[in-house]
Protein backbone atom coordinates (compact mmCIF):
# COMPACT_ATOMS: atom_id res chain seq x y z
CA UNK A 1 0.00 0.00 0.00
CA UNK A 2 1.81 3.10 -1.27
CA UNK A 3 -1.12 5.55 -1.26
CA UNK A 4 -4.74 5.89 -0.18
CA UNK A 5 -6.61 7.19 -3.21
CA UNK A 6 -9.97 5.44 -2.85
CA UNK A 7 -11.84 2.63 -1.12
CA UNK A 8 -12.25 1.12 -4.58
CA UNK A 9 -8.52 0.42 -4.78
CA UNK A 10 -8.31 -1.25 -1.36
CA UNK A 11 -8.67 -4.98 -0.78
CA UNK A 12 -10.73 -6.57 1.97
CA UNK A 13 -7.54 -7.46 3.81
CA UNK A 14 -6.17 -3.90 3.60
CA UNK A 15 -9.40 -2.38 4.93
CA UNK A 16 -9.54 -4.82 7.83
CA UNK A 17 -5.89 -4.20 8.74
CA UNK A 18 -6.42 -0.43 8.77
CA UNK A 19 -9.51 -0.68 10.99
CA UNK A 20 -7.86 -3.14 13.38
CA UNK A 21 -4.76 -0.94 13.66
CA UNK A 22 -6.91 2.16 14.19
CA UNK A 23 -8.54 0.47 17.18
CA UNK A 24 -5.12 -0.37 18.62
CA UNK A 25 -3.78 3.16 18.12
CA UNK A 26 -6.86 4.62 19.77
CA UNK A 27 -6.26 2.65 22.97
CA UNK A 28 -2.84 4.21 23.57
CA UNK A 29 -2.19 7.48 21.76
CA UNK A 30 0.95 8.12 23.81
CA UNK A 31 2.61 5.06 22.27
CA UNK A 32 2.02 5.97 18.62
CA UNK A 33 4.79 4.50 16.43
CA UNK A 34 7.19 7.24 15.34
CA UNK A 35 7.12 6.23 11.69
CA UNK A 36 7.34 9.82 10.43
CA UNK A 37 10.37 10.97 12.40
CA UNK A 38 12.35 13.43 10.30
CA UNK A 39 9.58 13.72 7.70
CA UNK A 40 7.70 16.78 6.49
CA UNK A 41 4.17 16.26 5.16
CA UNK A 42 1.94 18.77 3.41
CA UNK A 43 -1.82 19.21 3.63
CA UNK A 44 -2.95 20.61 0.28
CA UNK A 45 -6.57 21.74 0.65
CA UNK A 46 -8.66 23.55 -1.94
CA UNK A 47 -11.83 22.70 0.01
CA UNK A 48 -12.57 23.94 3.52
CA UNK A 49 -12.31 21.55 6.45
CA UNK A 50 -12.52 21.18 10.22
CA UNK A 51 -12.25 17.48 11.12
CA UNK A 52 -10.01 16.50 8.21
CA UNK A 53 -7.48 19.24 8.76
CA UNK A 54 -7.27 18.93 12.54
CA UNK A 55 -7.16 15.12 12.56
CA UNK A 56 -4.38 14.96 9.96
CA UNK A 57 -2.30 17.71 11.56
CA UNK A 58 -2.56 16.09 14.99
CA UNK A 59 -2.06 12.59 13.60
CA UNK A 60 1.06 13.40 11.60
CA UNK A 61 2.61 15.07 14.65
CA UNK A 62 1.71 12.14 16.91
CA UNK A 63 3.50 9.84 14.43
CA UNK A 64 6.64 11.95 14.76
CA UNK A 65 6.36 14.06 11.61
CA UNK A 66 6.07 17.75 10.87
CA UNK A 67 3.21 19.19 8.84
CA UNK A 68 2.49 22.29 6.78
CA UNK A 69 -0.95 23.43 5.66
CA UNK A 70 -1.27 24.77 2.11
CA UNK A 71 -4.61 26.18 1.00
CA UNK A 72 -5.46 26.93 -2.61
CA UNK A 73 -4.78 30.60 -1.87
CA UNK A 74 -1.30 29.81 -0.50
CA UNK A 75 0.16 28.05 -3.52
CA UNK A 76 0.20 28.46 -7.28
CA UNK A 77 -2.53 25.85 -7.81
CA UNK A 78 -4.92 28.65 -6.88
CA UNK A 79 -3.62 30.66 -9.83
CA UNK A 80 -3.88 27.87 -12.34
CA UNK A 81 -0.61 25.96 -12.08
CA UNK A 82 -1.22 22.38 -13.30
CA UNK A 83 -1.28 19.69 -10.64
CA UNK A 84 1.43 17.82 -12.54
CA UNK A 85 3.86 20.70 -12.04
CA UNK A 86 2.98 21.15 -8.38
CA UNK A 87 3.44 17.41 -7.84
CA UNK A 88 6.91 17.37 -9.40
CA UNK A 89 8.06 20.30 -7.28
CA UNK A 90 6.67 19.13 -3.95
CA UNK A 91 7.82 15.56 -4.55
CA UNK A 92 11.41 16.82 -4.31
CA UNK A 93 10.86 18.65 -1.03
CA UNK A 94 8.36 16.80 1.16
CA UNK A 95 7.83 13.20 2.20
CA UNK A 96 4.05 12.83 1.88
CA UNK A 97 0.91 14.71 0.88
CA UNK A 98 -2.69 14.79 2.02
CA UNK A 99 -4.97 16.32 -0.61
CA UNK A 100 -8.55 17.59 -0.25
CA UNK A 101 -9.84 18.88 -3.54
CA UNK A 102 -12.50 18.60 -6.25
CA UNK A 103 -11.22 16.29 -9.00
CA UNK A 104 -10.24 12.70 -8.19
CA UNK A 105 -7.86 12.75 -11.16
CA UNK A 106 -5.83 15.50 -9.49
CA UNK A 107 -5.09 13.19 -6.55
CA UNK A 108 -4.29 10.29 -8.88
CA UNK A 109 -1.96 12.46 -10.97
CA UNK A 110 -0.24 13.89 -7.90
CA UNK A 111 0.47 10.42 -6.54
CA UNK A 112 1.87 9.27 -9.88
CA UNK A 113 4.07 12.29 -10.61
CA UNK A 114 5.25 13.28 -7.15
CA UNK A 115 6.67 9.88 -6.21
CA UNK A 116 5.63 10.35 -2.58
CA UNK A 117 2.85 8.79 -0.46
CA UNK A 118 -0.43 10.52 -1.25
CA UNK A 119 -3.70 10.38 0.69
CA UNK A 120 -7.10 11.38 -0.63
CA UNK A 121 -8.67 13.51 2.12
CA UNK A 122 -11.82 14.03 0.00
CA UNK A 123 -12.64 14.54 -3.65
CA UNK A 124 -15.93 14.81 -5.49
CA UNK A 125 -15.66 11.09 -6.26
CA UNK A 126 -14.75 9.54 -2.91
CA UNK A 127 -14.09 10.18 0.78
CA UNK A 128 -12.07 7.12 1.81
CA UNK A 129 -10.76 8.44 5.14
CA UNK A 130 -14.29 9.07 6.37
CA UNK A 131 -15.51 5.57 5.58
CA UNK A 132 -12.49 3.94 7.27
CA UNK A 133 -13.29 5.90 10.44
CA UNK A 134 -16.95 4.91 10.10
CA UNK A 135 -16.04 1.25 9.81
CA UNK A 136 -13.94 1.60 12.94
CA UNK A 137 -16.96 3.10 14.71
CA UNK A 138 -19.19 0.20 13.60
CA UNK A 139 -16.53 -2.24 14.80
CA UNK A 140 -16.52 -0.57 18.22
CA UNK A 141 -20.28 -0.21 18.53
CA UNK A 142 -21.62 -3.36 16.86
CA UNK A 143 -18.66 -5.71 16.99
CA UNK A 144 -18.13 -5.53 13.23
CA UNK A 145 -20.07 -5.28 9.99
CA UNK A 146 -20.51 -8.96 9.12
CA UNK A 147 -24.21 -9.71 8.83
CA UNK A 148 -25.14 -6.07 9.39
CA UNK A 149 -27.33 -3.89 7.18
CA UNK A 150 -26.25 -0.27 6.64
CA UNK A 151 -28.56 2.32 5.11
CA UNK A 152 -27.25 5.52 3.56
CA UNK A 153 -30.02 8.11 3.25
CA UNK A 154 -30.18 11.25 1.12
CA UNK A 155 -27.90 12.05 -1.80
CA UNK A 156 -26.92 8.55 -2.89
CA UNK A 157 -24.68 9.88 -5.65
CA UNK A 158 -22.30 11.85 -3.41
CA UNK A 159 -18.67 11.01 -2.59
CA UNK A 160 -19.47 9.48 0.83
CA UNK A 161 -22.16 7.23 -0.64
CA UNK A 162 -19.79 6.05 -3.36
CA UNK A 163 -17.14 5.14 -0.80
CA UNK A 164 -19.78 3.24 1.18
CA UNK A 165 -20.74 1.36 -1.97
CA UNK A 166 -17.14 0.26 -2.49
CA UNK A 167 -16.80 -0.68 1.18
CA UNK A 168 -19.86 -2.92 0.88
CA UNK A 169 -18.52 -4.49 -2.30
CA UNK A 170 -15.15 -5.22 -0.70
CA UNK A 171 -16.33 -6.35 2.76
CA UNK A 172 -19.61 -8.08 1.88
CA UNK A 173 -22.05 -6.39 4.27
CA UNK A 174 -25.46 -5.33 3.00
CA UNK A 175 -25.81 -1.68 1.99
CA UNK A 176 -29.08 0.04 1.17
CA UNK A 177 -28.88 3.37 -0.66
CA UNK A 178 -32.12 5.19 0.19
CA UNK A 179 -32.59 8.11 -2.16
CA UNK A 180 -35.11 9.73 -4.48
CA UNK A 181 -34.58 8.80 -8.11
CA UNK A 182 -32.85 12.09 -8.95
CA UNK A 183 -30.20 11.38 -6.31
CA UNK A 184 -29.53 7.69 -6.84
CA UNK A 185 -26.09 6.41 -7.92
CA UNK A 186 -25.53 6.77 -11.63
CA UNK A 187 -25.80 3.65 -13.75
CA UNK A 188 -22.37 4.37 -15.26
CA UNK A 189 -20.90 4.14 -11.76
CA UNK A 190 -22.86 1.10 -10.62
CA UNK A 191 -21.85 -0.88 -13.72
CA UNK A 192 -18.31 -1.04 -12.27
CA UNK A 193 -19.46 -2.27 -8.84
CA UNK A 194 -19.75 -6.02 -8.20
CA UNK A 195 -23.37 -7.07 -7.76
CA UNK A 196 -24.75 -8.76 -4.69
CA UNK A 197 -24.52 -6.57 -1.58
CA UNK A 198 -26.07 -3.25 -2.61
CA UNK A 199 -29.71 -2.26 -3.05
CA UNK A 200 -31.09 1.11 -4.15
CA UNK A 201 -34.50 1.99 -2.69
CA UNK A 202 -36.68 5.05 -3.38
CA UNK A 203 -38.95 4.81 -0.32
CA UNK A 204 -37.55 6.06 3.04
CA UNK A 205 -39.45 3.64 5.30
CA UNK A 206 -38.58 0.67 3.10
CA UNK A 207 -34.94 1.76 2.93
CA UNK A 208 -34.40 1.71 6.70
CA UNK A 209 -36.41 -1.46 7.37
CA UNK A 210 -34.28 -3.95 9.30
CA UNK A 211 -31.21 -1.70 9.26
CA UNK A 212 -28.55 -1.78 11.97
CA UNK A 213 -27.01 1.53 10.92
CA UNK A 214 -28.70 4.65 9.54
CA UNK A 215 -26.24 7.02 7.93
CA UNK A 216 -26.71 10.48 6.48
CA UNK A 217 -24.64 13.34 5.12
CA UNK A 218 -25.27 16.96 4.23
CA UNK A 219 -27.73 17.46 1.39
CA UNK A 220 -25.77 20.33 -0.16
CA UNK A 221 -22.14 19.33 -0.64
CA UNK A 222 -19.37 21.80 -1.40
CA UNK A 223 -19.74 22.98 -4.98
CA UNK A 224 -23.51 22.32 -5.01
CA UNK A 225 -24.60 25.54 -3.31
CA UNK A 226 -26.43 26.83 -6.38
CA UNK A 227 -28.75 23.79 -6.15
CA UNK A 228 -29.44 24.28 -2.45
CA UNK A 229 -33.17 25.14 -2.53
CA UNK A 230 -34.07 22.37 -4.98
CA UNK A 231 -32.02 19.77 -3.13
CA UNK A 232 -33.56 20.56 0.25
CA UNK A 233 -37.09 20.39 -1.16
CA UNK A 234 -36.58 17.04 -2.92
CA UNK A 235 -34.73 15.43 -0.02
CA UNK A 236 -37.11 16.49 2.79
CA UNK A 237 -38.77 13.04 3.05
CA UNK A 238 -35.35 11.49 3.63
CA UNK A 239 -34.65 13.30 6.90
CA UNK A 240 -33.64 11.04 9.78
CA UNK A 241 -36.26 11.75 12.44
CA UNK A 242 -38.12 9.85 15.15
CA UNK A 243 -40.87 8.79 12.75
CA UNK A 244 -38.40 7.25 10.30
CA UNK A 245 -36.44 5.52 13.07
CA UNK A 246 -39.53 3.50 13.98
CA UNK A 247 -39.06 1.53 10.75
CA UNK A 248 -35.45 0.54 11.57
CA UNK A 249 -34.26 -2.01 14.12
CA UNK A 250 -35.02 -0.88 17.69
CA UNK A 251 -31.32 -0.75 18.58
CA UNK A 252 -30.14 0.80 15.31
CA UNK A 253 -27.39 3.40 15.56
CA UNK A 254 -27.44 6.69 13.67
CA UNK A 255 -24.27 8.05 12.09
CA UNK A 256 -23.42 11.39 10.46
CA UNK A 257 -20.04 12.34 9.02
CA UNK A 258 -20.53 16.02 9.93
CA UNK A 259 -20.97 18.92 9.62
CA UNK A 260 -24.65 18.39 10.44
CA UNK A 261 -27.41 20.79 9.43
CA UNK A 262 -29.98 20.11 12.09
CA UNK A 263 -33.53 20.36 10.86
CA UNK A 264 -32.51 19.31 7.35
CA UNK A 265 -30.94 15.86 6.91
CA UNK A 266 -31.34 15.07 10.62
CA UNK A 267 -33.43 16.50 13.45
CA UNK A 268 -31.84 18.06 16.49
CA UNK A 269 -33.50 15.43 18.69
CA UNK A 270 -32.08 12.47 16.78
CA UNK A 271 -28.69 14.14 16.52
CA UNK A 272 -28.47 14.62 20.27
CA UNK A 273 -29.79 11.15 21.04
CA UNK A 274 -26.97 9.67 18.93
CA UNK A 275 -24.28 12.22 19.78
CA UNK A 276 -22.00 9.65 21.43
CA UNK A 277 -21.82 7.60 18.24
CA UNK A 278 -21.54 10.59 15.91
CA UNK A 279 -18.72 12.21 17.85
CA UNK A 280 -16.95 8.86 18.15
CA UNK A 281 -17.01 8.93 14.35
CA UNK A 282 -15.40 12.35 14.37
CA UNK A 283 -12.69 11.28 16.82
CA UNK A 284 -12.02 8.12 14.85
CA UNK A 285 -10.90 10.16 11.87
CA UNK A 286 -7.70 10.76 13.83
CA UNK A 287 -7.06 7.10 14.61
CA UNK A 288 -8.07 5.71 11.22
CA UNK A 289 -5.89 8.22 9.38
CA UNK A 290 -2.92 7.45 11.60
CA UNK A 291 -3.47 3.77 10.77
CA UNK A 292 -3.48 4.61 7.06
CA UNK A 293 -0.17 6.45 7.36
CA UNK A 294 1.40 3.62 9.33
CA UNK A 295 0.28 1.08 6.74
CA UNK A 296 1.66 3.25 3.95
CA UNK A 297 5.05 3.55 5.64
CA UNK A 298 5.07 -0.21 6.09
CA UNK A 299 3.73 -0.72 2.54
CA UNK A 300 1.24 -3.16 4.03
Amino acid sequence: MNHLLSIEELSKDQIEKIVDLACVLKKDRKSSPQVLTGQQWALIFTKSSTRTRVSFEVGIRELGGQVMFLSGADIQLGRGEPIKDTARVLGRMIHGAVIRTFAQQDVVDFAKLSGIPTINALTDDEHPCQILADLQTIQERLGGWAGKRVCFLGDGDCNVARSWIWASARLGFELVIGAPKAFQPQESFMRNVPAGTIRVVDDPAEAVKGCDVLYTDVWVSMGKEAESADRIEILKPWQINDALLKHAKPNAIVMHCLPAYRGKEITDEVMEANADVIFDQAENRLHAQKAVIVQITRKA
